[in-house]
């Protein structure tokens, strides 16, 4: 079930906004030019599922954003726990890169979650808005939106990326520590869990 927090960029003492209604999530995002959807989700895709039938899956969905938004690019990116010994440290690796708020001047960043779940952090107007999103939810974070994602200590997800230019986006980050001072992925899911706000 995909979930919106949203706190003053003060601090998380304050919650906002809590809530897991698709309606009520696009309209809080909408103001912040950021889009929010349901796609539906394809039955016979497993979580580990290859790029190509991901995207043989979703070729209708990805035929009609790629024409309103005029995408250059369409690809998948997916993290699974392994057995390997060496998965834990690529992965914390992988989350380490995008956990640091920053912004793209070059693209949007847009994504559909086919399986699994991550949390996009938008620090806008104010207000820092988590979108704990999850199989069949699609994001479009527009460039130059200051922003964080995090994808957890163990992260399972496959997601299909969108992009407007050939070689994707760059990040440029802004030096604040504002991301350490917000609930992380793990302590979202596990309040979602509970039925709290984290």
């Amino acid at each position: 079930m995909t979930l919106l927090t949203t706190w003053p960029e003060s601090g998380p003492e304050t919650v906002v906004r809590h809530t897991s209604d698709p309606v009520e999530i696009a309209a809080a995002l909408a103001p912040i030019g950021v889009r929010y959807e349901q796609w539906p989700v394809r039955a016979g895709v497993a979580p580990d599922a290859d790029a190509g039938t991901v995207l043989a899956a979703y070729r209708a969905e990805i035929a009609t954003l790629t024409a309103e938004e005029g995408f250059a690019t369409v690809d998948v990116a997916a993290l699974h726990p392994a057995d390997d010994p060496a998965w834990a440290e690529r992965a914390q690796a992988a989350r380490q890169k995008f956990l640091a708020e920053h912004t793209h001047e070059d693209d949007d960043e847009v994504r559909f979650f086919v399986a699994g779940s991550g949390a996009f952090y938008l620090h806008a107007g104010g207000e820092v808005h988590a979108v704990l999103c999850e199989e069949g939810d699609l994001l479009g974070v527009p460039r130059g939106t200051t922003h964080w994602f995090d994808m957890g200590t163990r992260p399972s997800f496959t997601a299909i990326r969108f992009f407007h230019e050939e070689d994707g986006w760059i990040a440029t980050f802004t030096g604040d520590d504002i991301a350490l001072r917000f609930p992380d992925f793990d302590t979202l899911r596990a309040a979602r869990a509970e039925g709290g706000a984290a």
